[in-house]
């Protein structure tokens, strides 16, 4: 695998986090159908995931403007 670029990484994480959010969202709401009380830690893993993924995608705009590497 070719390696990644330093200003594709973030918005590569950002998705990442984004799928996950996605994902904990869709697990909340089929617990919370099944009248399961653990869609409350599926809504809490979203809005963790949701935060990462604005974190992400803000920490790679502002290193894209400055022209530096995000992990270094």
């Amino acid at each position: 695998m070719p390696p990644v670029p330093p200003s594709a990484q973030p918005r590569r994480l950002a998705l990442y986090a984004l799928v996950v959010c996605v994902l904990a969202v869709a697990a909340a709401v089929v617990s919370f159908a099944r009248g399961s009380w653990l869609g409350v830690v599926w809504v809490l893993l979203a809005g963790l995931t949701s935060n990462m993924a604005w974190y992400y995608l803000k920490r790679g705009r502002a290193a894209a403007a400055r022209g530096k590497s995000v992990t270094g």
